[in-house]
């Protein structure tokens, strides 16, 4: 069952998830999701640009201002820019997992983060849940790889951690940990720079 606007995966694909605020999204986040195509063998990538962060205390940019520039930004014919987390009014990863597997049965999901999500991923409400339902693609930079690779989560995880050109087609609990090239665009200092307003 698929709705309006919604993206579109045929039964089988691998499509990984990146959520996050985007606020604002920057070549960091295009990076990531390029190499995430590449070495992850995904058919396609969703951007989830979420309505907030219930870990972060500021509320970020409208909404639509974040989905424009994510537009604007990532173009690729692969990729997709989304608001589902808005559609299916789910705040959680957790809850928007679930919801994605129940529109899109047969369709190969993997979520993506960075290494600095996993060094906080026990943190997130229903971690294990999410570990248990969807593959999970960690992508780090140089220098930052400890803080994920130590992590909680990522010892809990430790005998689920695969090759990562298998993990689309592996069955939960999987994850794989791959590094990238340096970029030093963020967020947060595109917002302390005075380069993005609320």
């Amino acid at each position: 069952m698929t709705r309006v606007g919604w993206p579109i995966a045929g039964r089988g694909q691998a499509v990984g998830l990146l959520g996050g605020s985007f606020d604002p999204a920057h070549g960091g986040h295009a990076a990531i999701t390029l190499e995430a195509l590449k070495r992850f063998r995904l058919d396609r990538v969703w951007w989830l640009v979420s309505p907030g962060n219930p870990l972060k205390p500021d509320a970020p940019a409208a909404l639509e201002r974040r989905l424009s520039r994510a537009r604007r930004l990532m173009r690729h014919p692969r990729v997709e820019v989304t608001a589902l987390e808005t559609a299916f009014r789910t705040r959680y990863t957790a809850d928007t997992v679930d919801r994605l597997t129940e529109f899109y049965p047969g369709v190969r999901l993997v979520w993506l983060m960075g290494s600095d999500n996993l060094a906080g991923f026990h943190l997130w409400d229903r971690w294990k849940d999410i570990a248990a339902r969807v593959p999970i693609g960690v992508l780090a930079r140089p220098g930052e790889r400890l803080s994920g690779l130590g992590a909680p989560a990522a010892r809990v995880l430790d005998g689920a951690r695969c090759a990562p050109g298998a993990l689309a087609r592996a069955a939960p609990p999987a994850w794989a940990f791959v590094n990238i090239p340096l970029r030093r665009e963020s967020s947060t200092g595109l917002r302390a720079s005075g380069d993005w307003q609320q």
